[in-house]
């Protein structure tokens, strides 16, 4: 079974329900697993649960079949998600435009290649779906 990766914010902000609701559509066209990633940052001090993401997900969007939640803690947002795609494999990861903007700076300072997506297929052989900001 192929596996989608949506990285989000706690609590789910309008841009992050925007970017889950696209990742559950392509989940179910494809007939993958979802994963649900929410990075806590230490420098955060704040501690997210596993069940507080769940949570937070079923009450905008219901029961998701086949999805499972993670919460890892880092001090980097795109380091985490780096992270999480390569170590379960995931077949293609969904991200905001503003998430992509983010992976795009970082990228530009550790490599010279600045297209994430060319950068994720290289390094994690994975396809990057980037989903615009929804409107006001």
């Amino acid at each position: 079974m192929s596996l989608v990766v949506v990285p989000v914010r706690y609590p789910l902000s309008r841009h992050s329900k925007r970017t889950l609701e696209q990742a559950i559509e392509i989940a179910d066209e494809r007939d993958a697993a979802l994963t649900v990633l929410h990075v806590d940052l230490y420098q955060n001090g704040r501690k997210v649960t596993r069940i507080d993401l769940k949570t937070a997900v079923e009450q905008s969007f219901g029961r998701i079949d086949n999805a499972r939640y993670v919460v890892r803690s880092g001090f980097l947002v795109e380091e985490s998600i780096l992270d999480e795609v390569a170590a379960e494999g995931a077949d293609a990861v969904v991200i905001g435009s503003q998430q992509a903007s983010r992976l795009r700076r970082i990228f530009r300072r550790l490599t010279d290649n600045p297209n994430i997506d060319q950068y994720l297929r290289t390094h994690l052989d994975c396809e990057v779906i980037t989903v615009e900001s929804a409107k006001a």
